[in-house]
């Protein structure tokens, strides 16, 4: 057990505590601040970073909750100090919020470390937040407690649940085969977001936000409180209170991240056949914490779990049911005897979480012998077109096309995709295989969410629901379909995708977690050698940095240079 740290032992007492003129400077501008000496004397100074801006209604509600945490600190005897950081609204950031995912990072990182500060507040929530927030704040490893944004209320449309992009997806199939109405558009356009907070299926966010608890970096449970509950703003205030004696016990990021808290973040992941996002930022995350976690633990893992969760994109329901029947902690009750159950969160355990928890709607949060599917929410597919792999959500497809032969639709830029799937001419069948290329983390830049390619419209009045799809980019976690992600290595750096012509056979077999190009292989070589990508305009800022040094999915598209386990020295103070 670690010594209870004294006041003299925290890390602000270097700038505050000292009887030096750097210090002296230090106070006298609390002093101009209006707070005096005795405010912040003998207590941890509290770091509340928030990703909260005016323009992302995932975060819109984080303004309050920062002065909800603060009321917390100051009960408990802390500072609270708010820092603002980069938002990333998922709805509005062009090309993608996963551009800037590392940006984030680092700047949560040197905002932690540059300030006087002992604890650290994470709000955040929307999808890159999450992992960003997270991943700075391993690197600093100061007391830190995740405050997650929690998902919007259920949308309504005439009586109906709506689910946030999923419903999206499904009702613009039926508005572009003319099954509804503008008029009918447009109503559901109203509905199908009815308060702040993310989105309310099991989306990217609701599953880092849960992988995040998970690991042990909330109050258990904390992240399936719907945003708009009052529960929410007391869990927030709880949060403030629990980092203040988080610092005196100095329990850190490291002591929590361990290889089976990231083990049963995976059988989580898998149970709520979460977000295929999930995999590039969970390998982000462990590695920065000496975690070797792989592409192959994903599919592991996934031979073992089974989909627990009905909610969609997989499933019938939303988080707020999911909330109403028993959340998280309930879902770890039915994972028990898979759950490494000792792992330590920021109050207890696992196991101490999960002994008061009841399953209260048991068609929300299924059990082991009556699961929504038998195996996990995610499959790693390999073959000649992706040789590092390639990820897939076959809960969420037409179980027909789990294993398809079809002819190659090739395209190397997504409006040339689009202007094609709107023409009505277009020579394409259902069992053709739709490939977009040169997406990726290089070639998008930064991954776009572009991977649920859309049914050609000429297929959409035929009644085509699903077909193959195949891109080295991602999709929303609220997607669906039978889309096949993130194949490494991308287009844009040479990697198989880039030989694909149209016309050329692709098989895929989920069951034998193959993905194969029928093409010789020497052919392949000849075709890669000819390769030339599109012209990219990488020429300074961040931009050019990011291009530099951004990995592939396999390895978390993190920058070569940050993930490391490695932490930087303290500042100097002078």
């Amino acid at each position: 057990m670690t010594r209870r740290k004294r006041p003299e032992d925290l890390r602000s007492f270097r700038w505050f505590g000292a009887k030096d003129l750097r210090s002296f400077g230090h106070r006298s501008r609390l002093y101009q601040m209006g707070y005096d000496q005795q405010e912040i004397a003998a207590k941890p100074v509290i770091a509340i970073v928030n990703t909260w801006s005016d323009i992302n209604p995932c975060h819109a509600h984080l303004r309050a909750r920062a002065d909800e945490v603060k009321r917390g600190v100051w009960q408990a005897g802390g500072f609270p100090v708010e820092l603002p950081a980069m938002s990333l609204a998922e709805t509005y950031v062009k090309p993608t919020t996963m551009l800037y995912r590392n940006f984030l990072a680092m700047e949560v990182e040197e905002l932690i470390r540059s300030h006087p500060i002992d604890g650290v507040v994470l709000l955040a929530g929307c999808d890159k937040t999450t992992p960003a927030t997270i991943m700075g704040a391993i690197q600093v490893d100061l007391p830190t407690i995740f405050v997650p944004a929690g998902p919007m209320l259920r949308g309504n449309y005439r009586g109906q649940m709506l689910g946030s992009g999923s419903d999206v997806w499904k009702y613009w199939a039926e508005k572009e085969a003319g099954q509804i109405t503008e008029l009918e558009w447009n109503e559901m356009e109203r509905g199908i977001a009815r308060s702040f907070g993310t989105c309310m299926t099991m989306g990217t966010a609701s599953t880092m936000t849960a992988l995040a608890d998970t690991l042990g970096l909330c109050l258990p449970g904390a992240s399936a409180i719907p945003a708009a509950d009052a529960g929410h703003s007391r869990m927030a205030a709880l949060s403030g209170a629990r980092i203040v004696e988080m610092v005196f016990e100095d329990l850190k990021p490291s002591d929590l991240l361990t290889t089976k808290a990231f083990e049963n973040a995976l059988t989580v992941h898998m149970a709520m056949a979460g977000s295929t996002n999930a995999m590039i930022h969970l390998i982000a995350m462990a590695r920065r914490c000496g975690v070797k976690l792989t592409l192959d633990d994903f599919d592991r893992v996934s031979e073992k779990v089974p989909v627990l969760c009905n909610i969609r994109p997989t499933g019938a329901f939303l988080m707020e049911d999911f909330y109403y029947a028993g959340g998280l902690v309930a879902l770890w009750k039915q994972l028990a005897s898979l759950l490494h159950k000792e792992e330590r969160n920021v109050i207890g355990t696992i196991g101490g979480a999960l002994e008061l928890a009841e399953v209260h709607l048991p068609d929300v949060i299924r059990s082991l012998d009556n699961p929504v599917a038998a195996r996990g929410g995610t499959a790693i597919l390999k073959g000649n077109l992706a040789p590092d792999g390639c990820a897939m959500k076959p809960a969420a497809a037409d179980p027909a096309l789990l294993k398809h032969c079809g002819p190659a639709l090739v395209f190397d830029d997504y409006d040339a995709m689009m202007r094609a799937v709107n023409d009505e001419e277009l020579d394409v069948t259902a069992d053709t295989v739709l490939i977009l290329r040169n997406a990726g983390p290089v070639g998008g830049p930064g991954m776009p969410e572009w991977g649920m390619l859309p049914i050609p419209k000429k297929l959409l009045k035929q009644g085509v629901r699903d077909m193959v799809r195949i891109s080295d980019a991602r999709m929303s976690g609220t997607s669906y379909g039978a889309c096949i992600l993130h194949v490494a290595p991308e287009a844009y750096i040479g990697g198989p995708l880039a030989a694909v012509r149209n016309g050329d056979l692709i098989s895929l077999d989920v069951a034998n977690r193959s993905l194969t190009l029928e093409v010789d292989a020497r052919e392949i070589e000849r075709r890669l050698a000819e390769w030339r990508p599109p012209e990219r305009d990488y020429s300074r800022g961040y931009l050019k940095m990011y291009a530099e040094h951004i990995q592939q999915a396999p390895e978390g598209c993190d920058f070569t240079f940050l993930q490391s386990p490695h932490k930087l020295p303290e500042p100097e103070i002078h």
